[in-house]
């Protein structure tokens, strides 16, 4: 069964930076379109970057300047890397794929930034 593994997530203070990892499990296939998503307690899941290979990549306002997407194309893996982190960046982030049709979804990872 095709998965989504995410790893990367934990607990920083304001002002750190954390790197998520996401890949697929169980599949080879390239994640040519990627995008991350966020969820805070309370809120709606939220976009925050995303990138299509070979193509554009794209940023939440909030986000621009310090998240960046890169990909290690050897390990088949695509990153997230997160400076600057701020309280308001807490969120339970999660990686999202469409291949052959089908979406997707990481499991998610939690990021807590405290003050």
């Amino acid at each position: 069964q095709v998965q989504l593994v995410e790893s990367g997530g934990g607990l920083v203070q304001a002002g750190g930076s954390l790197r998520l990892s996401c890949a697929p499990s169980g599949s080879t296939f390239s994640m040519n379109v990627i995008d991350w998503y966020r969820q805070a307690p309370g809120k709606q899941r939220e976009w925050v970057a995303g990138d299509r290979s070979g193509g554009s990549t794209n940023y939440e306002d909030s986000v621009k300047g310090r998240f960046t997407i890169s990909r290690d194309n050897a390990k088949n893996t695509v990153y997230l890397q997160m400076n600057s982190l701020k309280p308001e960046d807490t969120a339970v982030y999660y990686c999202k794929t469409i291949y052959a049709g089908r979406l997707y979804w990481g499991q998610g990872t939690q990021v807590t930034v405290s003050s």
